[in-house]
């Protein structure tokens, strides 16, 4: 997995994925119910967010830490996936908001609104712990779940933190 400019965007991903999870799910809805289907999709995504993490950090030539996982944020934002405002960044934060969020508007209209969650959004705090676990996410609303922004709030762990 190259992380070169002209890789495919995450929102593009995010579609293709969308595509083939759709019928699996409408399938365990009917099977298991829609419960425990939505639960088998949570894990299953939150597993492959760590993993996705894990792999991007392994490309770093010098570690993952928060500032590599900065420079990485063009690939969520490719294709005017996200509006974004920068709140705070230094050495040991990236405060952002996600004031408009394409990935929510797609799963609305590909009619996975009520899994868009799952989708999407619980990626986020679980990719960091694959790609540099000293790094934690905050975060206390989604547009994803009605509130008018994404707010993304990173910070290295004090040792504290860490146990």
């Amino acid at each position: 997995m190259s992380c070169a400019n002209d890789q495919l965007g995450i929102l593009a991903r995010r579609r293709i994925e969308a595509e083939i999870i759709k019928p699996i799910y409408q399938i365990l809805v009917r099977e298991i119910g829609k419960a425990r289907a939505q639960a088998v999709i949570g894990e299953a995504i939150e597993n492959a967010a760590v993993a996705a993490g894990r792999e991007f950090a392994a490309q770093e030539p010098n570690g993952a830490d928060l500032q590599s996982f900065v420079a990485l944020q063009y690939l969520w934002e490719k294709d005017d996936a996200l509006q974004v405002k920068v709140i705070h960044q230094d050495e040991q934060h990236f405060d952002y908001d996600v004031t408009r969020c394409r990935y929510a508007e797609m799963y609305h209209e590909m009619g996975l609104g009520e899994i868009g969650h799952l989708l999407s959004c619980a990626r986020d705090s679980q990719f960091i712990v694959g790609y540099a676990p000293e790094v934690a996410l905050q975060r206390k609303q989604t547009i994803m779940g009605g509130a008018p922004c994404c707010d993304f709030r990173y910070a290295v762990k004090t040792p504290k933190e860490e146990k």
